[in-house]
């Protein structure tokens, strides 16, 4: 069936104005980002966060609706999408970040058609964004043989509506890091020829980021110069030139910036070009335009495919109990898919760790969550699976995994990069290393609780070591909110059950015994002192009780993703 030419327009300007209207409101959200750092407004950030994510679904659903009632029985042809594709196609070529408008028509395809795996037929495949870095609006500071006086221009420019306490020293401190950093590099300060910073703040948690490039004889450096607002006003919080610090500023794990740079492709190649190590998916999703991230990571992972011959096998670690784990050892993804009937002790249910994981998606990551991308219908070839792991899916997992044809079919399945389960990464690493990253662990999992999140089960094999040697929490079917749980003493047996062995305590579903945290420490004993010594205060209730009573009051800790100057070790909204 061949659409008539005014509905094919019609049909087209309506997919237009829906993607418009989604990028106008999450340019507004975005824009909130600026007042949210002037007036310390960190829980209004976080609220942000949690809308602005919601927002893809939120506009693709209503455009479905407007779609279906103009298309009628027509909507669900393949000719007529074909056409509707090239129609829509024709349209925005050339226009600034038109991957987005084809992404968001793939959208309503998909759900309208029902697709399953990719249909180049009816959608477009894309291939990698050709818009330069060029077209990104930079500002440039040349450095007349004196970097102070750049410095002070800088922070001029980029300053905001609450003053800078200092900005004098604060142009000091910048040109310090700098030339102290070119002179680690064997180069001068006369060898300094300019800074170049993108046109727009990165606005992350309690900080403001200024991202660009120092152009010196020897080349070019990364700079991250991060931004607080304390309590006399913005100060320079810290100067990150290596790119090691850098990527973990925009790492998978930290939670989405909002910044407004003239073009998100060129800004995400700008980024790639001085983290040439970070993939350009992670760029997409740390910026915030999520869906475009899964986009890129299906299309550099199918290419992968093709041009790779190993197998998915099991990933490495203990055998889950809610899902059926596996991955691709030339590359660095897993992918986790619910078992039908999951194993005991769980009591949970689908549609509990489906919410659980959502809950994650729009919460403050922290540096200690690692994000994870849903997909739907996703397609994988049938004889590239291992065949312990095909007879494990097909068995576990029925509702959810399907053959067709040459193609494995997932329904549903959860995507995230691979990172060593600590478990097997304390064994394998000298003790000194081990140590380190068993401190870390309780450290996670103080960060996590200082953002409200109770990772619930806190066994080791539920933690991963990330290429960084960060801790992260990787398994998400027990998270709670701090705020949501009851945390509490272990009873003392009393006279009655003395007397009567049967006797018993009431315990709800929300009630947490810290206590019995050290049971899943499954450590040699000097890893266990190590933990007990460090963080032996996670073990008691009212550890516990404080941190809810803190999050209840509205208090924000900060957990930033680089060392500190001197940073109060929390902020309370509007002080």
């Amino acid at each position: 069936m061949v659409l008539d030419k005014h509905r094919s327009a019609e049909a087209a300007r309506l997919i237009h104005d829906g993607f418009t209207a989604y990028n106008r409101e999450f340019q507004q959200i975005t824009d909130r980002a600026r007042r949210r750092f002037e007036q310390r407004d960190w829980a209004g950030q976080m609220r942000d966060i949690a809308e602005r994510v919601e927002l893809y679904e939120h506009w693709v659903h209503r455009t479905l609706i407007a779609l279906r009632e103009l298309l009628g029985d027509s909507g669900r042809d393949h000719t007529a999408w074909r056409a509707l594709r090239d129609y829509f196609g024709d349209r925005i070529e050339g226009v600034p970040d038109a991957g987005f408008m084809k992404t968001f028509f793939n959208s309503i395809s998909r759900r309208v058609l029902g697709t399953v795996g990719a249909d180049p037929d009816v959608e477009f495949i894309q291939p990698p964004p050709e818009e330069g870095v060029q077209s990104l609006t930079m500002r440039r500071y040349p450095c007349w043989d004196d970097a102070e006086a750049a410095c002070r221009q800088v922070l001029e420019d980029f300053r905001v509506d609450v003053p800078f306490a200092d900005p004098a020293g604060d142009a000091r401190f910048m040109a310090a890091e700098v030339t102290a950093y070119l002179a680690r590099e064997a180069l001068s300060p006369e060898d300094l020829r300019r800074f170049e910073f993108i046109d727009s703040h990165f606005f992350q948690g309690t900080r403001a980021y200024l991202v660009g490039r120092v152009r010196h004889e020897a080349g070019v450096t990364p700079i991250v110069v991060a931004l607080r607002n304390a309590d006399d006003g913005i100060r320079v919080d810290a100067v990150l030139m290596q790119a090691e610090q850098i990527s973990v500023v925009f790492s998978y794990t930290r939670s989405y910036y909002f910044a407004d740079p003239t073009s998100v492709v060129a800004a995400v190649q700008f980024l790639h070009s001085i983290l040439p190590g970070k993939p350009i998916d992670e760029l997409y999703t740390v910026l915030g335009r999520l869906r475009q991230g899964k986009t890129e990571r299906y299309r550099v992972f199918t290419q992968h495919l093709r041009e790779t011959d190993d197998p998915f096998v099991h990933t490495a670690g203990d055998v889950g109990l809610v899902m059926i784990v596996f991955t691709l050892p030339s590359y660095n993804l897993v992918f986790k898919v619910m078992r039908d009937v999951f194993g005991a002790p769980k009591v949970t249910d689908h549609q509990a760790v489906e919410d659980k994981y959502r809950l994650v998606s729009r919460h403050d990551h922290a540096g200690r969550l690692i994000d994870t991308q849903h997909f739907r219908r996703l397609k994988l070839p049938r004889d590239r699976m291992a065949p312990e792991l095909l007879a494990d899916l097909l068995e576990e997992c029925q509702q959810r995994v399907w053959v067709e044809d040459d193609q494995l079919v997932f329904w549903s399945v959860y995507v995230e990069r691979r990172v060593r389960p600590l478990n097997l990464y304390v064994r394998e690493v000298e003790a000194e290393e081990a140590h380190r990253v068993i401190r870390d662990y309780g450290q996670c999992i103080k960060d996590l609780a200082e953002t409200n999140i109770f990772a619930g089960d806190l066994l080791l094999k539920n933690f991963g070591v990330t290429d960084t040697g960060r801790v992260v929490f990787y398994d998400y079917d027990e998270v709670a909110l701090v705020t949501d749980c009851n945390f509490r003493e272990i009873p003392e047996p009393d006279d009655d059950y003395m007397l009567d062995p049967g006797t018993t305590h009431y315990v709800g579903s929300n009630d947490i015994f810290p206590e019995e945290f050290i049971r899943f420490l499954a450590l040699d004993p000097a890893l266990r002192r190590t933990f007990l010594e460090a963080h032996g205060d996670l073990l008691d209730p009212a550890y516990w009780r404080d941190v809810k009573r803190r999050r209840q009051l509205g208090e924000i800790s900060e957990v930033v993703p680089y060392a500190r100057q001197t940073v109060p070790t929390a902020l309370a909204h509007g002080h």
